[in-house]
């Protein structure tokens, strides 16, 4: 191959890509209890500059911001993770936003993202988001690291450590998924924080912000990594409807 044509190919697979959603492994797979990481963090870095996701055992929360990975763990605080730790679960893309505007007045994250669904109306398309700015409130969560045998994701949130930040700058990152992926990924906001000191962060709950720019990206490619080719799923029961069964468990516990 000379070298033209491996530019080429190159920046075919940059094109591609920077369209492109990637997955790692899916949701039913961490419902299932499927937990221990798989895909080396600093292979995720190979496919997109945005995302979010967890770590080995689900330790803790994901946030890759200008290609940048933080680990923050569930004492609240934001960690530099090791790039040779594995994933059970990230969502990532090369973002390039396609539209960005100013928030110049108070707004919760409802407000937010009913402004984020007006802007970029159609439902059934993956919307990558980063949202900086100046916040009055934040409330987040981590998930702590988990032993086995894994307890049921229900009981893992409903012990989840929660943290609140007042009148901190920082980034929202994530994604807003289409509904049919559910049971592959989060139907609809599914968002992380990270402040810009880079010390607090985590999966976002709410939020005011009081001021800040919107950016977001259309992606129309989904492209999902199984965990070692789909082998580790073998024996998990996955025709049932295990969002459900979460969501009913929540709400019972």
């Amino acid at each position: 191959m000379n070298s033209d044509s491996g530019k080429e190919i190159k920046d075919m697979k940059n094109d591609w890509m920077t369209g492109t959603v990637t997955q790692i492994s899916i949701l039913n797979a961490v419902i299932a209890s499927q937990l221990d990481g798989h895909l080396p963090c600093g292979e995720v870095l190979q496919y997109g500059d945005l995302g979010i996701g967890s770590y080995d055992r689900m330790e803790g929360e994901m946030i890759i911001i200008d290609g940048s990975m933080y680990h923050v763990k569930s004492d609240g605080k934001v960690y530099a993770p090791d790039l040779t730790n594995r994933t059970p679960f990230a969502t990532v893309c090369r973002f390039r936003p396609d539209q960005e505007w100013s928030i110049n007045e108070p707004m919760d994250l409802d407000a937010v993202q009913k402004m984020i669904d007006e802007k970029a109306p159609n439902q059934n398309v993956f919307c990558a988001i980063r949202v900086h700015g100046s916040f009055s409130y934040v409330n987040t969560h981590a998930l702590p690291l988990q032993s086995k045998p894994y307890p049921p994701p229900a009981e893992m949130i409903r012990s989840v450590p929660q943290f609140e930040m007042k009148n901190v700058s920082g980034t929202i990152v994530g994604f807003r998924s289409p509904p049919y992926v559910r049971e592959v990924n989060d139907p609809g906001y599914h968002l992380h924080f990270l402040s810009d000191d880079k010390t607090q962060g985590g999966h976002l709950r709410k939020c005011v912000m009081d001021k800040g720019v919107c950016s977001i990206q259309i992606c129309s490619n989904h492209f999902v990594i199984l965990p070692e080719n789909g082998a580790s799923l073998a024996g998990v029961d996955l025709s049932r409807d295990l969002v459900k069964e979460f969501l009913e468990e929540v709400s019972n516990g």
